[in-house]
């Protein structure tokens, strides 16, 4: 059984709306790429470190510096929680 992360078709589909339009050349695979970013993420690792399942790591890190510059992602989880009609904030501290 493997451990890693992927997103579901559920999941991608609340996501999707959420995604910049593709112009020109399309783009690598979506779910792979979010779904190694979340890897990472989770699991505290170097970009260098993905497992070769969700391609190579340049692309994760690429996808993530470009959707985070243009708030791609803060854009997602401000419509996820939305979704939830909560209107109080929550804090997350790692330390």
């Amino acid at each position: 059984m493997s451990d890693l992360f992927w997103l579901s078709d559920a999941q991608m589909a609340r996501l999707e709306p959420f995604f910049p339009k593709s112009h020109g050349k399309p783009r690598v695979d979506d779910r792979r790429v979010l779904s190694g970013i979340i890897f990472i993420n989770r699991n505290g690792l170097r970009w260098r470190d993905a497992p070769a399942a969700y391609g190579p790591h340049k692309t994760l890190y690429n996808r993530w510096k470009r959707w985070s510059d243009k708030g791609i992602f803060a854009r997602m989880m401000v419509g996820l929680a939305a979704e939830h009609g909560e209107e109080k904030t929550v804090m997350i501290d790692a330390t």
